[in-house]
């Protein structure tokens, strides 16, 4: 497939101001939580990969945030995306955009991929 968008920055700015705002606000607590990433076009979404592994994708909607964090990253969490009413499948999860992103959540799954990469490694 090839990427229609060169950079993460060109993506957002397809998007509405109040999507565009929830898309910078994921990527910046992406990059607090994690800081040694390379942002990518994958799958026509922005991509994270860490120690050149894929970590997370996120794509922009018009009711919602779509964040991939695979499929272990699901699993993982599959009772927080309850608890909260999210709407989920095997490898994404779906955060309203009439809601405040779930950054709480955001950080947990991160560093849980991060430590699924890591364990990999080794």
């Amino acid at each position: 497939m090839q990427n229609t968008f060169k950079n993460i920055d060109e993506y957002i700015l397809l998007f509405p101001i109040d999507v565009q705002k929830k898309l910078l606000e994921l990527r910046k607590v992406i990059h607090l939580q994690v800081p040694d990433l390379e942002e990518y076009i994958g799958y026509q979404m922005p991509a994270f990969r860490y120690k050149g592994k894929p970590l997370i994708y996120f794509a922009g909607y018009k009711k919602h945030i779509g964040f991939y964090p695979g499929a272990e990253g699901i699993h993982n969490f599959k009772k927080d995306f309850e608890e909260r009413k999210y709407k989920f499948s095997k490898g994404a999860v779906q955060f309203p955009i009439t809601e405040n992103l779930p950054l709480d959540l955001v950080t947990k799954i991160l560093l849980f991929k991060v430590e699924e990469i890591e364990q990999k490694k080794s």
